[in-house]
């Protein structure tokens, strides 16, 4: 029987006095799957990416990330677990702007105690495997927004983490520069990298994951697995469906 990578059981969270922001939310994801969770603004895809991440706590329900129970970690417990198994791609990128290139992918490495000589090694590798190993001296200000990508990518990677988190991956890029994003992610799946994009997007959903869970109100509504067109018993009973209707 196959162990999920990702489960959450009965999950909610709420903040402040307003709607819950997950309801009862389950959701169980294995090694090797690129899964979109898509939805409109407001429908919990933030709140369960931060879950998953280490980064919140829910009210109820548990949190279980390649055997670690993250909502039991604590605030020093939860960086380790960060740093050992959860790579973060962001919308506006999140590089600093004062190093390198190549300073940028080294510094994961660094902050989990490799010495500097193998992360260097290691993510002049990396760079040169997604195609921006002629920018590694360069500050990211000089790049452009899909190469600024590529680098948050190489550097979501340094430490070989069992789970990449991509949270609007192609927000902030042009159309072109998106569908590169989108296939460098189809290729990390395509290798084994276990992904999952929280995103509106469904072009990008369907251009790189195998599966789009559909979040309304904090609920999953939906959860089909779009290699094989075939939908699980939860989206059937909703009506939804992330392939026909527009997600805005």
């Amino acid at each position: 029987m196959t162990t999920p990578l990702i489960e959450l059981r009965d999950v909610s969270r709420r903040y402040d006095t307003g709607p819950p922001a997950l309801l009862d939310a389950s959701l169980t994801v294995n090694a090797g799957e690129a899964v979109a969770v898509l939805g409109p603004s407001g429908s919990g895809k933030s709140t369960l990416l931060n879950l998953v991440a280490g980064l919140d706590r829910p009210d109820a329900g548990t949190v279980t990330v390649d055997g670690v129970r993250v909502d039991r970690l604590g605030e020093a417990a939860a960086a380790r677990y960060r740093r050992a198994k959860i790579g973060m791609v962001f919308q506006f990128f999140n590089l600093l702007d004062d190093l390198s290139v190549l300073d940028n992918v080294v510094l994961p490495a660094r902050l989990a105690g490799l010495g500097r000589r193998e992360a260097q090694r290691r993510a002049e590798a990396l760079l040169q495997s997604l195609g921006i190993d002629r920018h590694a001296h360069a500050f990211p200000g000089r790049l452009s927004g899909g190469e600024r990508q590529r680098v948050a990518v190489a550097r979501a990677l340094m430490n070989r983490p069992p789970l990449l988190l991509a949270d609007e991956p192609t927000g902030a890029l042009d159309s072109a520069s998106g569908q590169d994003v989108a296939r460098l992610l189809k290729e990390l799946n395509d290798d084994g990298q276990t992904i999952v994009v929280v995103t509106h997007d469904l072009q990008l959903a369907r251009a790189c994951t195998r599966r789009t869970v559909r979040l309304a109100d904090g609920c999953v509504a939906g959860d089909t697995d779009t290699a094989a067109g075939a939908s699980t018993a939860s989206e059937t009973a909703t009506g939804a469906s992330t392939d026909t209707e527009p997600v805005r």
